[in-house]
């Protein structure tokens, strides 16, 4: 789950992590409240949405920039207008954007030099990882790839934590000294504490910048809440913005389901994320494109089953559907008859590829054929694959 500008730079706060100065909006009439908090100008206004590059970005209206920097509190009024309610295209939105519904003003700040900072999980090595970098301000994938060496990670120990000498070795590596040596290394010693104790699965500040004041601040943060710790954090699940997910995904969330919409037109059925994984690969080695990830678990029941049909036909790109499911805690006659069920309710007229393996395979594929459904069952993966793509073609 991911958390907004202004939510990340209030948990900031909380860990009194330097930031500065803001207020979150939704509509005009507040503005003028929020830049009297603001010691002096400038002022600057910032789209809210889950998507990085909103500085370089275009609303579809034609205006440039998600991020602007007003001079005055009129400005800042004018700025807030032209973006609040607007939808804003960036790189990372996709050409459809994101309707910004929330703005964040906050104090300008006089910048001497940007840093890049983050926290995050080494999974190869399943240990905690401070990256940090000379290059801020850009994205981090181009710095990556045009100059790696810019790019410093200290591992940390996962049950010691980030020590203080692994956080001095940090604010070296980025060519601190003094007294800025010692904030920057105080400060990824707060930055882990909050990844640590919130159960973050990232937090990414881009730029941390030094102030011509000679203050480290973080000017901008991105915070990525581990979803499967949300349990043990009501706090930050109830900072949840639905606007800014896939309604299909929400809904698979709270049916038990696990989705993720991509931009393919072949929807995909699958039992186990590793099948799903290989579900997808096979469809796009035999020239087709998954529209979806869409693990329904080991355990789902017929219920389930047909939401999971229903969210997947919400996706005007779905050409064809493959189910694929391999049968263990879940039996293959449960399937079948979530999906004759299914069918008949909703009445699906979409070309339907369906594989069974597994616990009780025989009885699920008699249940199909006796059913009268229009379907195409598959005895093995590499024909399902194959005949789902020419359906997807023709269809």
């Amino acid at each position: 789950m991911n958390l907004h500008e202004y939510q990340s730079k209030e948990l900031f706060a909380q860990y009194q992590i330097p930031v500065a100065a803001g207020t979150a909006i939704k509509s005009l009439d507040e503005v003028a409240n929020a830049v009297a908090k603001i010691a002096e100008a400038p002022y600057v206004v910032k789209s809210q949405i889950h998507a990085g590059g909103r500085g370089k970005g275009t609303f579809t209206d034609g205006f440039k920039g998600g991020v602007k920097l007003a001079k005055t509190a009129d400005e800042a009024k004018e700025l807030s207008q032209k973006m609040l309610g607007n939808t804003l295209v960036t790189k990372q939105t996709g050409p459809e954007g994101r309707k910004v519904q929330t703005l964040y003003i906050t104090a300008g700040v006089d910048i001497e030099k940007e840093f890049y900072a983050a926290i995050t999980l080494n999974r190869a090595t399943s240990a905690p990882v401070l990256i940090v970098s000379s290059e801020g301000g850009v994205e981090i994938e181009e710095v990556a790839h045009k100059n790696p060496k810019a790019i410093v990670r200290v591992e940390a120990d996962p049950v010691l934590g980030l020590r203080p000498f692994q956080a001095r070795l940090a604010a070296a590596e980025l060519g601190l000294k003094g007294d800025l040596a010692k904030q920057a290394a105080d400060f990824f010693l707060k930055l882990y504490k909050l990844w640590y104790e919130k159960d973050l699965a990232m937090i990414e500040v881009n730029p941390l910048v030094v102030t011509k004041g000679g203050k480290l601040v973080a000017l901008d943060a991105k915070v990525s809440v581990e979803d499967n710790a949300l349990y043990r954090h009501p706090e930050l699940a109830a900072l949840r913005d639905l606007n800014e997910e896939d309604p299909k995904e929400t809904e698979a969330t709270e049916n038990g389901l696990n989705y993720v919409a991509l931009d393919g037109n072949i929807a995909c059925m699958v039992n186990g994320a590793g099948l799903a994984m290989s579900t997808m690969d096979i469809i796009s080695y035999y020239g087709g494109k998954p529209a979806n990830f869409l693990d329904v678990g080991g355990g789902a029941n017929e219920k389930q089953v047909e939401t999971a049909f229903r969210i997947i036909l919400k996706d005007k790109n779905v050409k064809a559907i493959f189910v694929n499911i391999f049968g263990g805690i879940m039996k293959c006659d449960t399937i079948a008859t979530g999906i004759i069920n299914a069918a008949r309710n909703i009445d699906l007229k979409l070309p339907l590829v369906v594989r069974l393996e597994g616990t009780n395979f025989e009885l699920g594929r008699k249940l199909l054929a006796e059913s009268g459904l229009k379907l195409v069952a598959a005895n093995s993966f590499t024909e399902a694959a194959q005949k789902v793509v020419e359906l997807a073609k023709t269809s």
